[in-house]
């Protein structure tokens, strides 16, 4: 009793164990990580590998980074109604789903068959055939991996276009980060030029009387009026960027700004912007995992490493197998009774032969392109590496910068108000003091601007370290 126990288990597990061993046949290439075509370190200095206290960009809450609560809640809308972004969303359903059709070709399809046939005899009587029954059509059996390398593709490229949604998210509140500042520094830029419009106004009355009392020349009047065009035009220019920076943001946003947002813009100067946290650049090797676009392009990698065992595979055999189940009979009544049950079983093998090279030139394909893969994933850490490397010389020379032109600007202010002075004691000439208005509107200007260059600087250094990625879901919670 006991020999038989063991050999019915014997005959039993014996199946299952050759059919776990032939499912576990491969053909796709060990996966190994190309070396990262950059130096071990940035050339910065002040570039090392962080302390082990500090916190890397990638685990910086974007809420943490970005303090000014405005900002936060303009970041917060756009995660939840960004197009862009909800595209990217849905194409990670998509590649699911995809994954999910590839997984369940390795499972037979179950069907529910029923059918009914009337046809002659030889003798030209009509008989009825009836059947109802399951029935598995066409299972390929995967004994050489080619359905499971498909399967690990489809994987791949599921989880690099989770990738890809991560890196979008982290563009996205960049971008709303960076556009809030444009508009602060367009703010500033609006006041600048309000200010310096109603001085030339002022100067253009002022050198109008002088002229009436014969004190300046009708070309100082002239000069003046000319200035003061100049000036107005400026400020309807700024007045329409300002208005497609708005647009420009509201579209990353989703919708128009909140009033209370817009109102609040009003008077506000770039020294108004709320601080962020110096970060650590760490290693080039910490990009490999914090870099969602970099790990994207390692999944796109792995995917055409799996395509070529899909292709390998090719050359072997198909074993399939269609087979059914059910009760038959002549006649309605007769089905489900005693004895009207049977089955049929049809495996079917196809070994290729002849094919005029298709699965050669599949295989060769699918190594072209693990070959292009590999390129791709090569230039992304490249791209990384430049990205911080710009982020940090930004980092290491655009203070300098500033400070050098507010120095300039105060110098030019002090200039203004002594050419001012000596015009008006008639020591100096009109065009000294115009020379002098001119200097400092644009010194004003480019001092703004620089202080922009500098803030966006360090929204880019957080964004190409990884920085910005947060659930969504947890986003519009919040």
């Amino acid at each position: 009793m006991l020999m038989h126990t063991l050999n019915g288990a014997r005959h039993t597990l014996s199946p299952l164990v050759i059919s776990a061993l032939l499912a576990g046949c491969s053909f796709i290439p060990k996966y190994e990580r190309p070396q990262a075509p950059v130096p071990e370190k940035f050339a910065l200095a002040g570039s090392e590998a962080p302390s082990a206290n500090a916190v890397a960009a990638a685990d910086i809450d974007w809420r943490d980074y970005f303090t000014d609560q405005r900002l936060q809640r303009l970041i917060g809308i756009a995660l939840g109604n960004n197009r862009d972004l909800r595209v990217a969303m849905l194409n990670v359903e998509q590649a699911r789903a995809q994954f999910q059709i590839q997984r369940a070709g390795q499972y037979p399809t179950v069907n529910a068959i029923a059918s009914g046939t009337r046809q002659p005899d030889t003798q030209g009587h009509y008989g009825n055939n009836f059947q109802v029954g399951l029935g598995v059509s066409a299972w390929e059996i995967d004994f050489f991996g080619r359905i499971g390398a498909l399967k690990e593709q489809a994987l791949a490229q599921y989880l690099a276009t989770d990738e890809a949604r991560k890196s979008a998210q982290i563009s996205l509140v960049a971008a709303v980060a960076s556009g809030w500042l444009t508009l602060m520094a367009d703010e500033e830029l609006l006041d600048i030029s309000r200010r310096t419009l109603q001085t030339r106004e002022e100067s253009v009355r002022l050198t109008r009387l002088r002229l009436d009392n014969g004190v300046s020349s009708e070309l100082d009047s002239h000069q003046a009026e000319s200035l003061a065009q100049a000036a107005r035009a400026t400020y309807a220019q700024q007045q329409r960027q300002r208005l497609l920076d708005e647009n420009a943001l509201a579209l990353l946003v989703g919708q128009p700004l909140p009033e209370d947002i817009r109102a609040s813009l009003s008077g506000l100067r770039l020294d108004d912007a709320a601080p962020m946290q110096s970060l650590p650049a760490g290693l080039p090797s910490d990009l490999l995992q914090r870099r969602p676009d970099i790990r994207q392009a390692e999944q796109q990698l792995i995917a055409a490493n799996a395509n070529i065992g899909a292709a390998r595979a090719a050359f072997f055999p198909r074993i399939a197998l269609t087979a059914s189940v059910g009760t038959v009979s002549n006649e309605l009544s007769g089905l489900f009774k005693s004895g009207s049950w049977a089955f049929s079983l049809a495996p079917q093998l196809a070994l290729p032969i002849f094919d005029a090279g298709r699965n050669q030139a599949g295989l060769e394909s699918a190594r072209a392109g693990r070959e292009i893969a590999v390129a791709q994933y090569e230039k992304s850490i490249q791209t990384a590496f430049r990205e911080v490397s710009d982020a940090l010389a930004g980092q290491a020379t655009l203070q300098a910068q500033i400070d050098a032109q507010r120095a300039q600007t105060q110098a030019d202010a002090k200039r203004l108000q002594l050419s001012d002075l000596r015009y008006r004691n008639g020591v100096a000439s009109y065009l000294d003091l115009l020379d002098a208005q001119r200097s400092l509107y644009a010194t004003e200007q480019a001092l703004v601007q620089v202080r922009l260059q500098q803030l966006q600087n360090q929204v880019s250094l957080y964004k190409v370290l990884g920085g910005g990625w947060t659930d969504t879901k947890q986003a519009s919670r919040s």
